[in-house]
């Protein structure tokens, strides 16, 4: 069974929920958006813990470490059957600072030539409802989930 373990970034800003998530980087993502954002997150390493991955996988996909209390949240099963595991971290980040690992491919497909892409090509913050529309679909427990766990937390604004 193939697993991930990643961060859900979160912060309030103007006392509203903000979100932030990644974009796939690579030929095959180029002209895809709505439902395929995702939280930074990757599979673990051998002997690495699922919450390693996930803090190790954001640093490597965004450049940045994450720092802060870790919530889990419940794992989701993406249509393809890889189970994702989830931390959310309140924090701040500057998307326009992301500086992604690069992963290659052969492309253009069958040329022999291999070219490195970006694991990441975007990311940015988003309000609840945009990060909705853009998330991958089973990942929108994830977004629930948190609502849920810091309903009674006070909306400060954190900007």
């Amino acid at each position: 069974m193939k697993q991930s373990a990643g961060i859900l970034l979160y912060r309030y800003a103007q006392g509203r929920l903000h979100l932030f998530l990644v974009h796939p980087g690579g030929p095959y993502f180029t002209r895809k958006d709505a439902g395929w954002w995702t939280i930074p997150k990757g599979e673990p390493m051998p002997g690495e813990s699922l919450r390693e991955a996930a803090f190790r996988e954001f640093e490597e996909e965004t450049g940045h470490k994450p720092a802060g209390e870790a919530l889990a949240l419940s794992p989701v099963v993406q249509r393809g059957g890889k189970t994702v595991h989830c931390w959310a971290v309140e924090g701040m980040l500057d998307p326009a600072t992301i500086v992604s690992n690069l992963f290659e491919i052969e492309w253009p497909p069958r040329s022999g030539k291999k070219k490195a892409w970006p694991e990441i090509d975007k990311a940015g913050w988003f309000t609840e409802a945009e990060a909705r529309a853009r998330i991958n679909e089973r990942q929108q427990a994830f977004i629930d989930e948190l609502i849920l766990l810091t309903a009674g937390q006070k909306r400060h604004n954190r900007d």
